[in-house]
């Protein structure tokens, strides 16, 4: 057993039992064994107590009847003195009878006549009292022995003892109360062979049951009290079987309140180890929730209160360094597409300067003026289209870092449209519809800024239209903006696809199918540069416009206000 508990850690709920068994359970069961023997000895010395306390009522019950008795004959002896005649004695005796009921016969009779009515039997449920007179006669008093018993056990008649007075020279029963023929053998069966006298003497072989006689000399008799099996039921029994009853609640009630308490403390230190599971695990969003009532310990409040914030702390520590690491990510895609993007979109227009160069420094060859001069363009076009590309990569990290200078003022979008399309690179011929060229209204902008928005709009529409298409530009107010749309027939682009063209790098044709050139840059840049000049830039894509996008712009004050 030592060993087993010894390789095996014991949980909570567990040893909250064992502590339970051996400091709840066991002594409080020892204490109600201990309690109840205490409780069982007193009830039985209440029960002696009480039984010799009715015995010595009973006694002096009798003792006061006799007395009584042995007066009232004394007086009527008396008074009998004073009467001449027969009829009169007899006249008295007759309203003596009706005074006192419980005389069932008073008469005056000679010596000769006594023996008569000493034949009287107690178990005739009469008694005979005699007293002599001067002239020799004798006063007789029988009394009515139902009369006795009720002046006997009248204070008595409550109480579920069995009380029997015996009575004469033979020990017969002249009373008794709840009597059952049961009680009255074991009663008399169970009687010492040698009997005290005068003093109450306890007897019987049950000890919960105890009995009490007394022996009285005179009047000769004997009371004997006999406690019931009910008596004891209500006294000993009853108390025990509450004691016991009380004992099982009180343990009911400590396991049931420890048993509530250990559930919630068990549930509320299993979520703090889910929780250290979790956060063991990389789940840095589990938060402990406690079941906070009056069984929550202040402790257990505590370290759930204080684990929460460090891991909220945590958490913060986690999304800050998920978020550098995902913008040290970017730099390196960046850093990757840029090496991407340089090794093959400046490697055309650099091939071409080089190679119309060195054909021009050729000295073996006569070049004529109109090759010189188409050579030049050639050099002139491609250089310009490397400036552009150049001027798009210096521009993001100023995009990024916010750190764009501005030289805001009010221009005309009519002009910015029409440089803006003289920049454009359109080796395909697309024809271009200006329907802005007769737009009054001026914006607040950057000139050169604004032109590389739209000269970056424009080319991408060239780059993305369909074959023999037009490319159309046209305005709009909308609520205090004017909103230039860049239209191109294209085919419809997926909403998810639509949402990506702002991101840096990203083209509508992916590498396995690129068939344009270009850096991904355009629209990331434009995004940028538009809304650091307080503008917005949105895209659509339809069956009825293909794909356009619109460029909202502050309109200039001045028009506003006209």
């Amino acid at each position: 057993m030592v060993q087993f508990f010894s390789k095996r850690r014991l949980k909570i709920a567990e040893q909250i039992i064992i502590v339970i068994f051996f400091a709840v359970l066991i002594p409080m069961t020892v204490s109600g064994i201990i309690i109840n023997n205490i409780n069982q000895q007193s009830n039985r010395a209440q029960l002696r107590d009480a039984a010799v306390m009715i015995a010595n009522i009973v006694s002096e019950e009798i003792d006061v009847f006799d007395h009584s008795i042995s007066n009232e004959l004394s007086q009527i002896v008396t008074t009998l003195e004073y009467y001449k005649s027969s009829w009169q004695e007899q006249k008295y005796l007759d309203t003596v009878i009706q005074s006192l009921p419980f005389y069932k016969e008073l008469t005056v009779v000679s010596e000769d006549r006594l023996d008569d009515y000493k034949a009287y039997n107690l178990r005739d449920d009469y008694v005979v009292f005699d007293r002599p007179l001067k002239d020799g006669r004798y006063l007789i008093a029988v009394l009515d022995m139902n009369s006795l018993k009720k002046n006997l056990f009248k204070t008595l008649a409550q109480d579920k003892r069995q009380i029997y007075v015996l009575g004469g020279e033979d020990n017969v029963l002249i009373g008794s109360i709840n009597y059952t023929k049961d009680g009255y053998e074991k009663s008399i069966a169970q009687l010492p062979q040698k009997l005290e006298k005068d003093k109450p003497v306890v007897y019987g072989d049950i000890k919960n049951q105890p009995m009490v006689y007394i022996k009285k000399s005179a009047p000769k008799s004997i009371v004997i009290v006999n406690t019931t099996k009910d008596v004891t039921k209500h006294a000993i029994d009853y108390n025990r079987d509450k004691i016991i009853l009380s004992i099982i609640v009180t343990i009911l009630t400590v396991f049931f309140v420890v048993g509530l308490y250990t559930s919630y403390l068990y549930t509320n230190i299993r979520q703090l180890f889910k929780a250290i599971i979790a956060i063991s695990k990389g789940n840095y969003e589990r938060r402990i929730r406690l079941l906070t009532n009056i069984f929550t310990p202040f402790e257990i409040v505590f370290l759930g209160t204080e684990f929460n914030r460090m891991v909220n702390q945590i958490h913060k520590s986690y999304i800050q360094l998920k978020k550098k690491n995902k913008e040290l990510k970017q730099v390196n895609e960046f850093r990757s597409n840029m090496v991407d993007t340089v090794s093959h979109e400046f490697r055309t227009p650099l091939t071409s300067i080089q190679g119309y160069t060195s054909r021009l420094l050729r000295q073996d060859i006569e070049i004529d003026e109109e090759t010189r001069q188409k050579s030049l363009k050639i050099i002139k076009k491609q250089s310009e289209r490397l400036k552009r590309m150049i001027e798009d990569l210096l521009v993001i990290p100023d995009i990024e870092g916010a750190r764009l200078n501005f030289n805001m003022k009010n221009i005309s979008i009519n002009s910015v449209i029409e440089n803006s399309i003289m920049l454009v690179r359109n080796d395909a011929g697309k024809e271009i519809v200006n329907n802005v060229q007769d737009c009054p209204i001026d914006i607040v902008a950057d000139t050169d800024r604004i032109e590389q928005v739209f000269v970056n709009l424009i080319e991408n529409a060239i780059k993305y239209s369909n074959d023999e298409s037009a490319i159309t530009l046209d305005y709009e107010i909308r609520n205090n903006r004017l909103v230039v749309s860049v239209k191109n027939d294209y085919e419809i682009i997926p909403r998810e696809k639509l949402k990506t063209l702002f991101d840096k790098f990203t083209r509508i044709d992916d590498k396995t199918t690129r068939t344009t050139r270009g850096t991904g840059l355009g629209l990331y840049i434009v995004k940028g540069l538009v809304e650091a000049m307080d503008g917005e830039i949105r895209l659509y894509s339809n069956e009825e416009c293909g794909f356009c996008v619109k460029v909202f712009m502050p309109i200039a004050v001045e028009e506003e206000n006209a």
